[in-house]
């Protein structure tokens, strides 16, 4: 205790000598200080934009692997769907032109087996004939008077339309009835 008690009286002899520190000697550290602290929140502010910026990239970065994931046989089912509106006229035409049992089951399978596979990856026909029409989903090809219909709905389906999960692969090709005049 004693040697804490000549250590302070040299200390405040020392001051002493030298004297009273000026306003102006302490006022550059004090804008120096302030500098840095504005610097260090500048700083914090950006690390914290930065690291919301990464989590919005992986978030993007989920869904579009999500995407890909569920949406990859688009193209794939794209090229399948003439493909079977050309099995589904060949056997409108084999039922039409007579008796081929066997070449009418042959086709019946195959076009099954192609709607199986494009359902089982998420492709779905669109309902369209006695529905409402539905621009987001049905593409009319032209209008007819009608009697029997209810004005703005599908009469006639020329081509199928067909959903991707929830995504349009293709609209239906439909025939919208109108109020007779």
């Amino acid at each position: 205790m004693a040697d804490e008690t000549k250590a302070n009286e040299g200390f405040m002899e020392a001051a002493a000598e030298i004297g009273p520190v000026p306003e102006a000697a302490s006022q550059p550290w004090e804008t120096e200080l302030a500098t840095a602290r504005e610097e260090a929140r500048a700083n914090h502010d950006r690390w914290l934009r930065e690291r919301a910026d990464l989590e919005n990239l992986k978030k993007r970065a989920a869904r579009e692997r999500t995407d890909a994931i569920k949406f990859g046989v688009e193209g794939l089912a794209r090229d399948l769907l003439p493909m079977v509106d050309n099995l589904e006229r060949a056997l409108q035409h084999l039922s039409a032109s007579g008796d081929h049992g066997s070449m009418i089951e042959g086709v019946e399978l195959t076009l099954r087996g192609v709607k199986d596979a494009l359902q089982r990856h998420g492709v779905t026909r669109i309902a369209a004939h006695g529905q409402p029409f539905d621009p987001t989903l049905h593409e009319a090809v032209g209008h007819q008077e009608s009697a029997e219909h209810a004005p703005n709905t599908v009469m006639q389906e020329h081509q199928a339309g067909y959903l991707l999960h929830d995504r349009l692969l293709r609209p239906a090709l439909v025939t919208v009835a109108k109020s007779a005049a």
